[in-house]
Order: structure tokens, then sequence, then C-alpha cells
């Protein structure tokens, strides 16, 4: 199957574009380090896995056109960014400066194992609790479906798993640039709790704006 320049470089300023599984991304890259951030990109690009399982098999219509389904599910994400940004904001040792990456602590191997499963489980919830996802979805893979393209299917599952792997880089690449920030931004306690309010405030904000968004 042929993929278009434009599908790639339409994706890539899409991915680009912050919102909230950036924010994440980033947050775990300046407050615990590449590992953390890998763990999170990972499991923001498979928390796409369910919109786009919903765009093909057309629950995404139902998101769409039934304004409880909606309703219900973008409350439940809601919900879960405020209960994240609460948890941000609330927590005494996310910001310890000079924290070594997850990897290099002296922690067990099953605890970094878990620490870095949770972060990514949080990510993938991240995604999977936006059903504007699975609208997106809908409305954008098949604009660039090759014309009479004989397995319509086939082709978006395509057109999906590289819309993955292009989040998957993307996000890779943000958490490992804030990490290399964390080394100059997270010398002052100050500067580290500032950061930590604003990541706060950011999901909050993000969470208020997914309770009050339309399904149009």
């Amino acid at each position: 199957m042929h993929i278009s320049w434009e599908f790639l470089t339409t994706s890539l300023i899409v991915i680009l574009i912050p919102g909230t599984g950036v924010l994440y991304t980033i947050f775990n890259g300046l407050t615990k380090g590449a590992s953390a951030s890998i763990a999170a990109s990972i499991g923001c690009t498979f928390g796409i896995v369910p919109s786009l399982l919903a765009s093909l098999g057309g629950l995404a219509v139902i998101f769409h056109t039934s304004a409880l389904a909606f309703m219900v599910l973008k409350y439940l994400g809601a919900v879960y960014l405020l209960y994240l940004a609460w948890s941000v904001w609330r927590s005494s040792d996310l910001l310890n400066l000079n924290k070594d990456d997850l990897a290099k602590s002296d922690q067990s191997q099953d605890t970094k194992q878990n620490n870095l499963f949770s972060i990514a489980y949080k990510g993938l919830l991240i995604n999977a609790l936006n059903p504007k996802l699975s609208i997106f979805f809908l409305a954008f893979l098949p604009q660039f479906l090759p014309q009479q393209a004989t397995q319509p299917i086939a082709a978006m599952i395509t057109l999906g798993l590289v819309f993955m792997l292009m989040t998957l880089v993307v996000f890779i690449g943000y958490g490992l640039i804030a990490h290399q920030m964390s080394h100059y931004l997270m010398q002052s306690q100050k500067i580290s709790r500032a950061i930590q309010r604003v990541f706060a405030g950011s999901l909050a904000f993000l969470g208020i704006k997914l309770a009050l968004s339309s399904q149009k």
C-alpha cells in the first residue's frame, strides 16, 4: 500500500501539537527520567489502539451520534485527568532535585518495572478515555485511503499503525529532550515547584476542557 506524503506530513503536524499525551510524557521526562518518559510514550501510543479499533468497528459513529455514550466516556476521561492533576499537585516527591533515572535508581528490579508499567498504564488511559480521539480517526483516516482501495479496512489499519509509530517516535523525542532539560531546570526548588504546579494546572485545564467539549 502506498502511503502519501500528505498523510505523513499532516500526521506529523497533528502529533507535534502539544496535547495531554505530550504534556504527560514531558512531565515524566522532567521529573522521573528517560526511562519514565519512554514508558509514558509507549503508554500514550498504545492508548490510540482503542480509538483506532472503535473507528474501524463503527463505535466512533456511536460516540458521534449518541449524546449519552459520548458524555459517559468524556466524563470518565475528564475525571481521570483531574485525578492526575490532583496527584501531581499534592505530590511531595515528584520533583526531588537530582533524581536519578528510574532505571538507574537503587530500587529493586520489580519496583522499577512496576513503576514504569504504572506510568505506561496511566498514559494508555489518558488516550483511551478520550472519545474525541475515536471521532478524529473516523474523520481523518478515510481522507487518505487510496482511491478504489480493495481492502479499505486493511488500509485504515495500516495508516493507523503508521500514525502510532510516528506518535511513538515524536513522543520519545519530546520526553528525552525534557529529560535533558531537567538537568538545568531542576536545580532550584522554586523552579521545580513552579513546574509541578504548571503541569498540574494544565492537566486540570485539559480535563475541564474535555468535560465541556461537544461531539462536533
